[in-house]
This record gives C-alpha cells, sequence and structure tokens, in this order.
C-alpha cells in the first residue's frame, strides 16, 4: 500500500508568522522568513506572501488563475470517501493508498444526475476544490483523507486547498442526510432544540462549550467549513426541520447564535486560523413555511408572510445577529416569497419589501438590497444544495446554464451547491462572447445580461471563497496530524462537558410527586421499562439499551405491568421526510392509524383520507398506563422532541413527564432518580390539539404560519381562547401550560424571575 500524504508532511515555522505545511510544493525563504510557492511563480508575490491580508491575496490569485480554474471554484458537491461511502448501500472503491476513491461514479440523487471521475481526476481537471462530506468516518481517517485531498491539489500548478464541508457532526441522535449527516465520532451534545432548552434553563456557558468542542474537534481533524447553525425562527411546527432550530425564540436564538459564531469561527471579527468557517442558514429564515411544507418539493416552494411585519420582528433578527458576528458565508433558503398570501413586510429601513418571486439564492431584493446593503453582510453567498436542478423554484423557464449565471450576475451566489454544473458555467460564459441572445429568445421576464457569466463575475464569485481560504490559514497550512485529530476527538473533558448539557437539556413537563426517584424510594419495588419508536427495530434497540442503564443502576425490572411499581416509558415519535410531502399536512399527534386528511396540490385538505402513525403501539401507552395505576403505581414517560408534538394522547397517563431532545437515556435517568436536578426550559411551545392547526378550504391556518407558538394567541379567534386568554399550548391535567420557557423545578415551576436574561 502507498504511504499516505501525513507520512511526508514537512513543517516551517515562522517565529513571528504562521506554520507552513507541505509535501508537494516549494519553500521559499526571504528575509529569515518562510513562504509557500502557492501560485508556482517562485518569488514571494502577493499570492504567496502571508504578510498581505486575504482580501488582496484573494484578488491578486484569481488574476493569475485561468478560467477552467476560476470556474471549478464555482460549486461544492457532495463526494464520496473511498471505505466511507456516503450511501451506507454503496460498495467502496479504493485507490492504492485506501484514502481516494477513484473509481468512476454515474448516479442520481434528489439534487440532479450526473456522471463523474475519480477524486485525482476531479482534483487536478476539473479543478474541484468544495466538496460535500456525508460519510461518518473517524477522525483518524478523516485526517487521513483531508491530507490527501490537500496532497493532490498541490500537485497542480496552481495550489488551491480543498475545502470539505459538512452538516453538523457533534449532536447526538441518528444521522439525518442534509443534517446532521453524522454522529458518535466527535463530543455528542444534545441536538440545537436541546442546546436551546439548556441555555435557556442554566445560561449560556453550555453554547460557549459546545462552539469550543466544535472547533477543537472539527479543526484539529482538518475540517474547516459547516454548514451550520440554522437562525431559523420555528414558526410552523409542522415544518420537519424543527429538529436543526434553536427553537420558536428569536431573541433566544440571537444570543446563542452571538456565543457560537465568535466561537467555531475563532473571534467576534470572522474566521481565524484556528477557525472553522461557518455557513448560517436558511436567510431570509425557513420558518415560514405555509403549513409546514418545505421548499425540498414543490408544495413547499413558497415563504409566505400572513401577518404584517413578522419578516423583520421574528424572522431577520438572528440573521442580523449572524451578520454583526461576521460568519463567514450565508446559505438562502430554496422557497421564493409569495406576495399573493402576504401581508405587506417592511425592510431594515421601514420601507415596503418587493416580494421578487425567485427562489432566494436568486433574489436580488433580500440578497443584496436587504442583506448585503441593509444588514451589512460582507461574507459570501452560498447556495443551498440543487437550485441549479431539482428544487431551481421561480427560474424554471431558464436552462441551467442561465441559472447558473442568473444566480451569480443577479442574485450574488458565489458557491452554488447540488453538482459540479462546470460545464454549464463555461456555455453560459461562451455565450457572453457569442451573443448569443441576440440569435436566441430571451425567457420572459429576464434580461440577457443577467444570464451570461462574464469574467468579473466570476472572479468576484471565486475571490469570495478564496478569501475564506486564505483566512483560514489553509494555503499555509493545510495539513494535520491524524493522531491529534483522533486524540481531539476522545478528550474526556469535551465528552464530559457534552455529557452535562444533556442532563441540562431536560425539561420537567409534569410531576405528581413521583420524582425524584431516588434510590431509596425504588429501593425494593419493580420497574416496567420500554421504548417506544416508530420504527419496531429502533424501538427494541432503545429498550435494550435503557434497560442495561437500569440494571447498571441496581433496579429489579419486570417485563408485566400489572406488576410494576414504576413504569419508565421513552417515547421517541417521528413524522415525515424533509425531502418529501406528506399525503396530508405532517402529523404532530402522538398517535398509531390515525385518519387524516389528504391534500390537494395547492395544500388544500380533500374528502380523501390516509392513516398516519407517528408512534408505534402508541395506543398501548394508556393500556400500560391503567395497569401500573390500578395497583398504586406510578407513570414516568419521556417524549423525544424533534418536533412540536400534540401529547393529549400521552400527557393524561402520565405521573410525570419529561422533554428530551435527542438527549442521552443515561441524562434522562439522572433527572428521574434525582442525580441532576431538572433545569431545562422549553424553546418552543407545544400546540393544544389538531384545532388549533387547522387549515381552512382557502389554505389559510387558524394559527398563522408565521409567527412563533408564543404568540400565536394574539392573532387566533377569541371563540378559541380559554379563561386565560390562551388558545394555542396545551395544558396539562395540573392546569400548566407547555409553552416557550415553560419548566418546572423539583420544588417549583420556574416563573419570570427565574427567566435567563436575554
Amino acid at each position: 500500500m502507498a504511504k499516505k500524504a501525513s507520512d511526508h508532511i514537512t513543517y516551517y515555522k515562522n517565529e513571528n508568522g504562521p506554520l507552513l505545511s507541505t509535501v508537494e510544493r516549494n519553500i521559499l525563504h526571504q528575509d529569515g522568513m518562510a513562504f509557500k510557492d502557492i501560485d508556482g511563480s517562485g518569488t514571494v508575490s502577493t499570492v504567496n506572501d502571508w504578510r498581505k491580508s486575504p482580501k488582496e491575496r484573494a484578488k491578486a490569485y484569481v488574476k493569475e488563475l485561468t478560467l477552467d480554474e476560476k470556474i471549478g471554484q464555482l460549486f461544492i458537491s457532495d463526494w464520496r470517501m473511498g471505505k466511507y461511502p456516503s450511501d451506507p448501500k454503496q460498495q467502496p472503491l479504493l485507490d492504492e493508498s485506501g484514502t481516494l476513491d477513484e473509481g468512476e461514479f454515474h448516479g442520481k440523487t434528489i439534487f440532479g444526475e450526473q456522471t463523474l471521475p475519480g477524486t485525482s481526476t476531479l482534483l487536478k481537471d476539473w479543478f474541484a476544490r468544495h466538496l460535500i462530506l456525508r460519510a461518518n468516518p473517524s477522525a483518524q481517517d478523516l485526517t487521513d483523507y483531508l491530507n490527501q485531498l490537500h496532497k493532490v491539489a498541490e500537485e497542480c500548478t496552481h495550489f488551491v486547498p480543498v475545502c470539505v464541508a459538512s452538516n453538523s457532526r457533534n449532536e447526538h441522535g441518528d444521522a439525518v442526510f442534509g443534517m446532521n449527516d453524522a454522529a458518535g465520532v466527535f463530543p455528542a451534545w444534545p441536538g440545537t432544540l436541546g442546546i436551546a432548552a439548556a441555555v435557556n434553563g442554566s445560561g449560556i456557558e453550555t453554547a460557549d462549550q459546545f462552539a469550543n468542542a466544535v472547533r477543537k474537534t472539527w479543526n484539529t481533524a482538518g475540517l474547516r467549513k459547516g454548514y451550520m447553525y440554522m437562525a431559523d425562527v420555528l414558526t410552523d411546527p409542522r415544518w420537519q426541520r424543527t429538529f436543526g432550530t434553536f427553537g420558536e425564540d428569536p431573541k433566544l436564538t440571537s444570543l446563542i447564535l452571538e456565543h457560537i459564531i465568535p466561537g467555531i469561527q475563532g473571534s467576534k471579527d470572522g474566521v481565524t486560523s484556528d477557525g472553522v468557517a461557518m455557513t448560517t442558514k436558511h436567510f431570509p429564515g425557513g420558518g415560514a413555511r405555509e403549513n409546514g411544507f418545505d421548499p425540498h418539493y414543490k408544495e413547499g416552494q413558497w415563504n409566505v408572510y400572513p401577518t404584517k411585519g413578522s419578516l423583520q420582528t421574528y424572522h431577520l433578527p438572528p440573521f442580523q445577529t449572524a451578520v454583526d458576528c461576521h460568519t463567514s458565508s450565508i446559505m438562502p433558503y430554496y422557497a421564493k416569497p409569495c406576495a399573493a398570501k402576504s401581508a405587506p413586510q417592511t425592510d431594515c429601513n421601514g420601507s415596503p419589501v418587493e416580494m421578487e418571486p425567485y427562489g432566494f439564492a436568486y433574489n436580488r431584493v433580500f440578497i443584496n438590497e436587504l442583506l448585503r446593503k441593509q444588514m451589512g453582510f460582507q461574507g459570501y453567498i452560498n447556495s443551498d444544495t440543487g437550485i441549479v436542478h431539482n428544487m431551481c423554484w421561480g427560474v424554471e423557464n431558464l436552462d441551467e446554464p442561465e441559472r447558473v449565471a442568473f444566480a451569480v450576475n443577479y442574485g450574488g451566489t458565489s458557491l452554488i451547491s447540488g453538482l459540479f454544473d462546470n460545464q454549464y458555467a463555461k456555455t453560459a460564459y461562451e455565450r457572453g462572447k457569442t451573443n448569443y441572445y441576440q440569435h436566441h429568445p430571451v425567457p420572459d421576464g429576464f434580461a440577457p445580461d443577467d444570464l451570461i457569466l462574464t469574467e468579473d463575475a466570476i472572479n468576484r464569485a471565486a475571490a469570495a471563497t478564496l478569501e475564506e481560504k486564505f483566512a483560514l490559514g489553509m494555503f499555509e497550512h493545510p495539513y494535520r496530524s491524524p493522531k491529534e485529530a483522533a486524540e481531539a476527538s476522545a478528550d474526556p473533558v469535551l465528552w464530559a462537558q457534552a455529557m452535562d448539557a444533556h442532563r441540562k437539556s431536560v425539561v420537567l413537563l409534569k410531576n405528581d410527586g413521583v420524582l425524584p426517584l431516588a434510590e431509596a424510594k425504588r429501593s425494593g419495588k419493580k420497574i416496567f421499562a420500554k421504548c417506544f419508536a416508530k420504527d419496531a427495530g429502533r424501538a427494541l434497540r432503545l429498550t435494550e439499551e435503557l434497560t442495561r442503564l437500569l440494571q447498571t443502576a441496581g433496579c429489579s425490572l419486570t417485563d408485566e405491568p400489572q406488576k410494576a411499581d414504576y413504569g419508565i416509558l421513552m417515547l421517541f415519535p417521528s413524522s415525515g421526510e424533509y425531502f418529501s410531502a406528506t399525503k396530508g399536512f405532517l402529523e404532530l399527534d402522538i398517535c398509531e392509524k390515525k385518519t387524516v386528511a389528504n391534500v390537494d396540490d395547492r395544500g388544500i385538505p380533500t374528502t380523501q383520507a390516509h392513516e398516519e402513525t407517528t408512534l408505534l403501539e402508541a395506543s398501548k401507552i394508556a393500556e400500560i398506563a391503567s395497569q401500573i395505576h390500578s395497583r398504586g403505581g406510578k407513570v414516568i414517560a419521556n417524549i423525544n422532541f424533534t418536533l412540536a408534538w400534540e401529547i393529549g394522547n400521552v400527557e393524561p397517563y402520565t405521573d410525570a413527564l419529561l422533554a428530551g431532545f435527542d438527549t442521552y437515556q443515561s441524562a434522562l435517568l439522572d433527572v428521574i432518580f434525582g442525580n441532576f436536578a431538572p433545569s431545562g426550559r422549553l424553546p418552543l411551545t407545544l400546540p393544544r390539539n389538531d384545532e388549533v392547526l387547522a387549515v381552512d378550504a382557502n389554505g389559510v391556518c387558524v394559527s398563522p404560519n408565521d409567527v412563533p407558538g408564543y404568540e400565536k394567541d394574539r392573532y387566533m379567534p377569541d371563540c378559541m381562547k380559554d379563561e386565560n386568554g390562551k388558545a394555542y399550548a396545551y395544558q396539562d391535567r395540573n392546569g400548566n401550560y407547555y409553552e416557550l420557557g415553560f419548566g418546572l423545578r423539583y420544588e417549583k415551576k420556574l416563573d419570570a424571575d427565574d427567566s435567563l436574561s436575554l
């Protein structure tokens, strides 16, 4: 087997400058300092001179790169990783190093279809320098792989390091393509909703520790760009991507971003040489869904703002925080704004916002006028994945070269995610050179100058991503130590902090005196333990894990609920897929085989129906509770909240109820047993029932899609409100409303005086 790049790295230390690392490039010496020959000029040029600013160096480099090399900088796409294919069904294709996949690939995804070469050809001939990692390798193998990519890149005439981006890798839970692509290698916090619950209850330290762990583990492994985190404020609870948000409160989301963006990037002024570049998403806020439908599919292609001023009040503030913290790039959502279903919205100057009917990556009004000129964004635009092909909302009548040009020229996008569409970009460039639109019709509603790529536009886009790599120090020091990466990923301090965050994330919703279930209270008692999930196999695995944990804690277990003194039930409901629409609205009720209405292609409920299950054996919860209660036993349940579940089929049957957010079962038991006092607070409001989410024959929801749960009562009919003026939030049998900020202590309920200062 050939030796890996890691075996041949040479390091050069500058006394008052950056560390250099290289395998293939020459090192230049001048004035007692070392410089890497990045551009191949053999001189300490502006490009090679690390004393120059990243912006200066990037502008100089685009003048030296060839047209094809610059076009290669415009695209980012998924890439397979040798023995770690993104799709578990694929067979790994290895070259002799065991690191790079040199096999050709032809495949079709939701983002489009493409025939691709092996890795070396992609890097050398296509000059691709942006890849998306979906695989879940060990930290050591990841670093070996990234080092190998840089070695191949160094063999080219012009060296540009390979920037590999990834979605979040520091959260516990099931790996979800396009969101949490990997889990379990780096220290794993609860889901982002859990981080919000912990911060809301215990303070900002959790976010600071989380950011430090991300920066340390990623940078040590050589992973320098993250598609994270979501600044989207949850306003329609049927949005399947709820689990990736920090909840429904724009103030809380802004506070968390104010800490994690500088913490991950290295400073509040932008990325540093030991930081990780963040791509904040999905501008101008993905939460304003039309009855929950997502723009990954055509039913959800609109952002709707039925409430006057909601854009400025709820959705933009977290993005302003991200801009103020100099997030490296921003990812617009696929959707386009819908003027017909929106009330008047204002920009930062108080002027009416024009609802230009293009997807946001193409949308000059939202990107150039609002985000850049008014909000002050200085980074670059990285589109969401697939805008040129399957999610090209608003520009469907353009061909692919025109879409590429329109995104770059008109929308101001610098990095297009989806496929390596180099040839389409080249076609758009050549059309400008051949006066294409003098001989071909211009698509209706578009100007020809916006549909061609000029070299100036290509230079602007390429310079933006080159500047990021210069600022990250990737040109000087792209290589990392696999050994150090493995050590960082296993850092016991970081894992302990993550575990502490899991405990802090737990929200105690209900407690009729049963908790804490301390050792003395459970001594000599029988416990019935069971996990529920939508998938039977997952339920079994989780139940086996729960059983092991309880046995380790010395608990006496029974398989018969009628003989149990206590029942511990862990519920892991699931609903929908964000890459495809459900037959009806996304189901939030914890239910099994529930009959619900279909919707038509306009999102209107029909007389046809289908069945939905969010939790297998959900109907047995009441039965099990009845058996335990029949002999004076108590039922303790935890619900895993990835969505704002309707819990009317669960809460009435419990004596104690907790909320977790992809939280370790061991952390939940620490709270249940009294080893850790519950401190989490809800980051979202739980809807009362189906009635508060009802959609009429015009497709209008009784609770507005663009307003967070804690504000929805302001806009709901008085006839739906109770004696306290509340209609939307779930109220338990003890009279507590499960709304934003709610959480119990063992001694008292959190009240306004206990709330986190925002």
